[in-house]
Order: structure tokens, then sequence, then C-alpha cells
């Protein structure tokens, strides 16, 4: 019951029974004295007697009446009010870990005010462990970041030095040695640039520059591109697309390659077989295209395939330098993909391979009436 509605009858009962009571007992004392003088009988003393009586006992039900009041109204007021003092004293404390009973029963304001305060508290806690959370990615980024550069920049000093001290002493060595350095430098400038998109996502401030892309051409720049890296490292790499050659999406050119880039760089880091190879399929469905890049490497444990595209988690727990990597690469995907309205997924079969598919929903003239 509103407190409201409490009040209201709390102030009927107080108001209206002491003169619903008056008039019975007047009635009743006037009918006596009534019948008495019809009868020329005298009022006797003891009448007077009887009517104080009545009087006393009416204003004693009235005192009780209201101090039952009182009390209800009181109780119904202090609990809560004490649980909320109790509530903000563990808040103040820091404590998070409590709850505020309500009960069901009463819908009046001091329970809703209960029921806020309790909704406060949770959402507290919720932040507090998102903040925890937060800044324990933070750390294992930093972590991450710093192990995975110090090894791309040890072999660059040990080149370096190699090529100082004479020990690259023909112009093969020196092109090895001078390869090598460009190498690891391209996996330093790799990890800072993961690092600065990963900044760029914890604000939602990526810089995106759509525009109509058609999708015959872009992706057969990118696998060109991707096919010269791929057969250094002597990775076979199959291209087939399956959409008509006027298809267009709309897509930031550079953010989209990010995308490929990173897929297919995590199929070459976990790639575990001599004749490796990549087929990258491009297919139409619908108001989409279905872009598909397998791979026939080391593959995902069913385990680990739901939280692949979680920022930081690293479903490889060794940390050397063919499996490096900042733990973010996956989730900078996810993000760019669905900031396109897009979505990813992805199926495994550990030991046999990996497909990652991703769709981006196709460019449509809408026709002018």
């Amino acid at each position: 019951m509103k407190l409201k509605s409490k009040l209201v009858i709390s102030f009927c009962i107080i108001m209206f029974v002491p003169i619903l009571l008056a008039f019975l007992v007047i009635a009743a004392f006037f009918k006596v004295q009534w019948q008495m003088i019809a009868q020329n009988i005298e009022v006797m003393p003891d009448m007077r007697m009887l009517f104080l009586e009545i009087v006393s006992s009416v204003i004693l039900v009235l005192f009780l009446t209201a101090a039952m009041l009182m009390v209800w109204i009181y109780q119904s007021m202090v609990t809560p009010i004490r649980k909320l003092q109790s509530a903000a004293e563990n808040i103040k404390e820091g404590n998070l870990d409590f709850s505020i009973d309500v009960d069901g029963a009463e819908q009046d304001e001091m329970n809703e005010l209960c029921v806020t305060f309790e909704e406060m508290r949770r959402r507290l806690k919720e932040n507090a462990e998102e903040k925890i959370r937060t800044e324990k990615e933070s750390r294992d980024l930093v972590s991450n970041i710093a192990h995975d550069l110090k090894t791309p920049i040890t072999a660059v000093k040990g080149y370096a030095e190699g090529i100082i001290d004479g020990v690259a002493n023909t112009p093969e060595k020196i092109d090895k040695y001078v390869r090598t350095i460009y190498s690891k430098a391209n996996e330093m400038d790799t990890l800072i640039n993961e690092l600065t998109l990963y900044s760029k996502i914890d604000t939602n401030k990526i810089p995106y520059n759509f525009a109509k892309i058609n999708v015959e051409q872009y992706f057969a720049d990118c696998i060109e591109e991707i096919g010269v890296d791929l057969e250094t490292r002597g990775i076979g790499l199959a291209y087939y697309n399956y959409t008509e050659r006027d298809v267009v999406i709309i897509a930031d050119p550079e953010q989209l390659r990010r995308v490929v880039n990173n897929i297919v760089g995590n199929s070459v880091k976990y790639m575990n077989k001599a004749n490796g190879f990549i087929n990258v399929r491009i297919k139409d469905v619908g108001d989409f295209i279905q872009v598909e890049i397998e791979d026939n490497g080391r593959g995902i444990p069913q385990k680990d395939l739901p939280y692949i595209f979680d920022r930081f988690y690293r479903g490889d727990v060794s940390r050397n330098s063919a499996t490096g990597g900042s733990g973010i690469g996956l989730s900078i995907v996810k993000k760019i993909i669905e900031d396109h309205g897009g979505k990813i997924w992805a199926t495994s079969k550990e030991g046999t391979g990996t497909i990652m598919y991703f769709v981006i929903r196709k460019y449509q003239e809408v026709p002018n009436e």
C-alpha cells in the first residue's frame, strides 16, 4: 500500500472514529434521559457517572487507535530506512557484496526506494567488476606488447651488431641480415598499429572513410598483394569469386583490408604444415556478400572457439616469437566488421584447419519515385 494511502486512511480513522463514537454515546445518553423524563423518573447521579465512564472509555479507545496507527506508519517507514542506512554504510566501506531484502507484498514508496537502491548497488558492483576487468586487460595488453616487442628488438639489435662487427662479411649475409631487420621492424610496426587502433576502439573513435567498392576488383587487388607475401613463405593461395562483376559494397577500403590481412596473418602464424595453403572465397548470399578464408593450419580447439574474438584472449598460452601477438587482432576484426553492419564467425577442426567467415551488406540503389 502506498504511503499516501496509509496517511489518508489514518487521517480518516483519527477524524471520523471520534465523531462516530461521540455521536453514539450522546445519542445513547439522550435516549436514556428522554425515556426517564418521559416516565417522570429523576436523572440519577449514577447516570452522570456512567456518562463520564463512557466518555473516558471513548477517549481511551481513541488514544489506543492513534497509537496503533502511529506504530503502523512508523514501522512501514523506519524498517526500510534502516535497510537503506545499513546499505549506505556498506557502500561507504567499499563493500558491494550484499543485497537489500524487499518485501514483495508491499508496494509503497519506501519499498520502491529500496528496489531502486538495490539496482544502484548492483550497477555499482558491475561497474567495479568491469573496471577491474578492464585494468587487468590493460595490464595484459602492456605485458603482451612488451614481450612481443622485446623479441624483434633483440633480433634487430643482434643482426645490426652482426653487420657492424663484420660478421656479415659477404653480400649474401648482409642482404639476409638486412631483410631480417626489415621483417622484424615490420612486426614491431604491426604491434604498434594494433595498440594504436585498440585505443581508438576503446573510445569508439576508429576513423572510417566509407566508399562504394566494387567487390571483384577490390578483393582481386587484396589477394594479389597477399599472394606476394605468402609466396615468399611457401604457402599456397587460391582465390574464388562467385559474385557478379557489378556487385558493390559500402566499406572503408583500408579497414576492410586490415580485416583480411589480420585473418590471413593469423592463418600464417598458426600454420604448422609444410604444404600450407589458404583459400579465399567470395560468395553472393542475397543482401550480403560472404567472405570465407580457409586454411589447413593447426586449427582451434572447440573449447576456445567461442572466445577467439574476445579482447586479449589467447588460446595458445605459449609466448614464443612464432605465435606471439597482442591478443587483440581478432577483436579488432570483429569491431570493424560490426561497424560495417556485418557479422563474423568461425568454424574449425583441430589438426585440420580453420574457416573464417564474415558478411557485409551489398549496396543497392534506391529507385527514385
